[in-house]
């Protein structure tokens, strides 16, 4: 699905957590990604980031999302604390072959965005025929391990004998 080790993010990760005394610190967009039916949702939290300061593009396999937050206190205010990220951060994602960058969806809301990329149509389950011995074709389903398991399961307890319960 995902590419879940990414070097370069590793160091920069590093980075941010030894960082300069007194320096802010970088920040990450953090995010979280799972699969649902035959897509992969990703949600980015990006709080306080207007609509239109959201770049979003596809490149082959690899998303990337960057996003600008400012905020500049009007005349007359008193800054007391400013402690929220401001500036440009950038979140790279490296999808993997069973994915198809082609058709990625986006919509934002409540300050978190969230991506639907669907599963590769080649990576998805099907049909296959097959020839029999006198040269007959059978259909066979492709299926996940999880799904074979599932149906050895229910074919072995349909298989046992019922108790009597004498």
């Amino acid at each position: 699905m995902l590419m879940r080790f990414d070097p370069f993010r590793e160091l920069d990760r590093v980075g941010q957590l030894l960082g300069q005394p007194g320096e802010p610190r970088a920040h990450t967009i953090p995010m979280d990604a799972y699969r649902e039916g035959d897509q992969l949702v990703v949600q980015f939290d990006i709080p306080g980031v207007d609509p239109e300061a959201i770049d979003l593009t596809v490149e082959r396999n690899v998303v990337t999302l960057r996003v600008e937050r400012r905020w500049q206190p009007a005349e007359g205010q008193e800054v007391l604390i400013n402690e929220r990220p401001q500036g440009t951060f950038t979140r790279e994602l490296l999808l993997g072959d069973n994915l198809d960058p082609e058709n990625v969806e986006a919509s934002y809301d409540n300050g978190v965005l969230t991506l639907m990329i669907p599963v590769a149509e080649q990576s998805r389950p099907r049909k296959v025929m097959v020839a029999g011995h006198e040269h007959e074709q059978q259909e066979v389903t492709a299926q996940s391990r999880e799904q074979q398991q599932q149906q050895v399961t229910a074919q072995a307890q349909s298989q046992q004998p019922a108790s009597s319960g004498t």
